[in-house]
């Protein structure tokens, strides 16, 4: 590690050049990475973020010739993936008297995580502020970028933009800021974008929105280059490729119901999406001629498949439905499973069966976790009875993220 990678007065680059074929997300990261980390030397001086877990007794020892572990006040972790945070235990282990500091949903991941069940935490929201002595640190949260907990640091004193996954970069190297660079990094700035922050687009935006009236001078991410000359242009990026480019989507919802709980639900998809400014039409398949079901589904762009359970099975038309998918070519089409039930709820498992047997593309909680890391999104959707609070919030998140689905193409 480096010793005098200076961002700015009393700012320092203390992270780590993982110049290996990296293993990431089910990919080979063959151009490597680095592991962004940052003191700030401070009246309370204060670490944004560590290093991946692999290299956690480096890292602190790196550190502790940098400044006697015990004087570190904070540690702000943006995001807790091991990445990110994976130094965080072995860092704590030394640094006794710091305060970790970071959003509400991340406390207990970090505390589960690296047991520190023990430690003093200081939660941030929207728009705190901390003064660690001769600076002052606001905190904005940018959920779902790419994960629930996820926040960024801005520095008001020097003007730099802590974004951790955001504005990254997958490459080793030891220029460190991109006007250093021996080559235009904006290929692989773009390639990180698709690859990471694209399937949740629509957070991107609402984090434009946040950060649009910050003076940035300097983007310090967590992965690759730090970003210090033509800042705005990077956020330009993201911006622009963020932004849906159609606006013809159309969402079918479709569902049989015994008491009228799955009617209800299908009408909550049905608003969400309009919400998402997506076409969506509705229909009871007990109630309508298979010929127009047929060509409704043909029609959309992502069909909500919906039933009741009675007695372990699906109710009324929507087997016969199902049935008829295969007479279709689907491709190019999303499709996902939800219903009410009170027992046990087979129905809706059974439509997901269905589903995994077409050409279109399924949507499943299993599938989102492995390409895109969330694990709060639950398809099929299982609701048990009516629809409360918690529901709601599963369906926003879904139709959230089928519609950054509908819009992905760039």
């Amino acid at each position: 590690m480096e010793q005098n990678i200076m961002l700015g007065k009393n700012i320092f680059w203390v992270g780590k050049v993982d110049d290996r074929d990296v293993p990431f997300h089910r990919l080979t990261l063959t151009k490597g990475t680095t592991y962004n980390s940052y003191l700030l030397m401070t009246e309370k001086p204060t670490v944004i973020d560590t290093v991946d877990m692999s290299f956690g007794r480096e890292f602190v020892q790196n550190l502790n010739n940098k400044i006697e572990l015990n004087r570190i006040k904070y540690i702000v972790i943006n995001h807790t993936e091991p990445d990110h945070s994976g130094a965080l235990g072995s860092l704590a282990a030394k640094a006794k008297n710091a305060v970790i500091v970071c959003t509400e949903p991340a406390v207990n991941e970090l505390k589960e995580m690296y047991r520190l069940h023990n430690r003093e935490f200081l939660v941030v929201s929207d728009g705190d502020t901390l003064d660690i002595g001769g600076k002052i640190l606001k905190f904005i949260q940018t959920p779902y970028l790419h994960t629930e907990e996820t926040m960024i640091t801005y520095c008001e004193d020097n003007k730099i933009l802590f974004p951790c996954d955001i504005f990254s970069t997958h490459v080793a190297n030891y220029e460190y800021f991109n006007d250093l660079a021996q080559v235009d990094i904006k290929e692989d700035f773009i390639t990180y974008y698709k690859l990471i922050m694209h399937p949740h687009r629509r957070y991107v935006q609402e984090m434009i929105e946040k950060i649009k009236d910050l003076d940035i001078k300097m983007i310090a991410p967590s992965h690759g280059f730090i970003i210090r000359d033509e800042v705005q242009s990077f956020i330009d990026i993201y911006d622009n490729m963020s932004k849906n480019t159609e606006l013809d989507k159309k969402a079918l919802i479709l569902y049989s119901t015994m008491t009228g709980n799955t009617k209800k639900i299908a009408g909550i998809f049905k608003e969400k999406f309009e919400e998402q400014n997506i076409t969506s039409n509705i229909i009871d398949v007990n109630k309508d001629a298979m010929d127009n079901i047929m060509n409704a589904i043909n029609e959309a762009d992502a069909i909500f498949f919906g039933s009741s359970t009675k007695y372990g099975d699906m109710i009324g038309n929507m087997e016969e439905v199902l049935k008829n998918l295969k007479t279709l070519n689907l491709e190019n089409k999303l499709g996902a499973a939800f219903g009410s039930y009170g027992w046990s709820g087979e129905a809706i498992e059974v439509i997901q069966d269905y589903l995994n047997k077409t050409n279109l593309r399924s949507l499943n909680t299993s599938d989102i976790i492995k390409s895109t890391g969330m694990t709060d999104i639950e398809l099929p959707l299982r609701i048990r009875f009516s629809s409360k609070e918690d529901n709601l919030k599963s369906i926003d998140r879904i139709v959230t993220y089928t519609s950054d689905l509908l819009f992905s193409a760039i």
